[in-house]
């Protein structure tokens, strides 16, 4: 054999294993498409980055309303995880059967605030100040069907003040829209959920709700039965369960909820 034969060899030997191992990891890494509801955007890419650091996967999001989301699953749309702001669309999913059984755990709880601009921002002090005269526009999420606005109209209906602050309700799309109504000026004040209201400089918050008062908030996740990436989705949902990600929900302001319940 000669020296040229010999190089080539070793070349085949060293580069053929190497080639098939990139390509089983091509084929071992997925795709885990997750719809989360608005909310949770800040915190869950940072838990997702981290994942996908040790994983080799990559996590895909569906960020909107709780509601939008769910009706999308309902829809068809191709989703691995669903992560609600609310039991409520969880309930609606798992009744027809779209949600993998015995995988549903509460993860996260949160609590309500009310803001307003930090600069120049209403005079509000309490609840019973978005009722008043002063307060002409509150930005809600939809208190028909997007959690955090349902959430508000429960505890405005608790203090009797719903009737007098639905007619200066201005509905969003979800969490974020009203806040940034409140950020642009569009709206005096909105009730939002306080890890919210800690992303942003252009708002404060003028009062902050107390736990036992307001309404019971749960953040339900659960693997979608249609999941196309099932072996991934439930390696993600472990993680999604795990402490380090409960340290990532900490520090965004989520109340972590311990569950022993697993996929």
């Amino acid at each position: 054999m000669t020296n040229n034969e010999k190089g080539g060899t070793s070349f085949v030997k060293i580069i053929l294993p190497a080639v098939a191992l990139l390509a089983f990891l091509r084929c071992e890494a997925a795709e885990v498409r997750v719809f989360a509801a608005a909310s949770l955007t800040d915190s869950m890419k940072e838990v997702a980055s981290a994942y996908e650091k040790a994983s080799g996967d990559r996590v895909v999001f569906n960020f909107g309303a709780s509601s939008m989301l769910a009706r999308q699953i309902e829809e068809g749309a191709p989703a691995d995880i669903f992560f609600s702001a609310d039991e409520a669309k969880m309930d609606g999913l798992e009744s027809k059967g779209l949600i993998e059984k015995g995988t549903r755990k509460n993860r996260l709880s949160n609590s309500l605030v009310i803001i307003v601009a930090t600069e120049n921002g209403a005079a509000v002090r309490s609840p019973k100040d978005l009722a008043s005269a002063d307060v002409k526009r509150v930005a809600l999420g939809d208190p028909r069907a997007v959690p955090i606005g349902v959430y508000a109209r429960e505890y405005l209906e608790k203090l009797k003040l719903w009737e007098a602050v639905r007619p200066k309700v201005v509905a969003t799309e979800n969490v974020r829209a009203a806040l940034a109504a409140v950020e642009a000026g569009n709206a005096d004040a909105s009730i939002v959920y306080k890890t919210d209201a800690t992303i942003s400089k252009k708002v404060r918050v003028a009062f902050e709700v107390p736990l036992e008062e307001g309404p019971k908030i749960r953040y339900p996740m659960a693997i979608v039965k249609e999941a196309k990436e099932r072996l991934a989705a439930k390696k993600l949902f472990g993680y999604l369960s795990s402490d380090e990600a409960g340290k990532v929900f900490k520090k965004y302001g989520f109340i972590v909820i311990e569950s022993a319940r697993r996929p």
